[in-house]
Formats: C-alpha cells, structure tokens, sequence
C-alpha cells in the first residue's frame, strides 16, 4: 500500500502540473506566416484567430482570392507551432509518466 499511496501523489502531482502547463497555453500566442510574410496571423493558446495582418501591397482590386489563400495558409502555420507548443507543455508537464499517459484516451504527447 505504500507504494499506492506514493504513486497517488505522483498522480496528483502531474494534475497540478498539467493544469498549470494548460493556464500557460491559454496564454501562448503564436504567429503563422504565409507569402513571404506578406500575410501574419496570430493565434491565442485556446486556437482563437486574434490577429490578421496584411502587406499593403496584397491590398488591391481582384486579389481577394489571393489574400483568402495566404490567410488559410498563415493559420494553417500558426496552428502547426500552437500544436507544437502544447505538445510540449504537456510532455514537460507530465515528465516520467508521459509514455504511460501517451496510451491514454484524450492525452496527446
């Protein structure tokens, strides 16, 4: 039982960890760039869309199609580095017992 109880605690102790790894991604703000930079969003830790920035020279008549494929294409990005980011907020979270959580249902590492 002593064994049990010290494993307990472990346990408990990787929840705190895992939620403070998680309030730290709430805060994570990440960028995505496409065109060469001509196109820069800017994405919130929750995967909110909290920025678009636009190259003023994208910013004329019949290049609307263009501007919607370099937007997809900078989120896309953004969403690449925020996936990183949580993947390794919760693998330095959960330190030694990450391969015995990777099995788990709904834990990504």
């Amino acid at each position: 039982m002593k064994d049990l109880g010290g494993l307990m605690k472990q346990a408990q102790a990787m929840q705190q960890k895992l939620a403070d790894a998680q309030a730290r991604l709430a805060e994570t703000l990440v960028e995505g760039t496409s065109g060469g930079g001509m196109v820069t969003v800017t994405l919130r830790g929750t995967g909110e869309l909290a920025k678009v920035l636009l190259d003023e020279s994208l910013i004329e008549p019949g290049e609307g199609e263009v501007i919607a494929d370099l937007i997809v294409a900078a989120h896309a990005d953004a969403k690449k580095k925020l996936d990183a980011a949580q993947a390794q907020l919760m693998q330095e979270a959960a330190g030694p017992m990450a391969g015995m959580m990777g099995g788990l249902p709904g834990m990504k590492f």
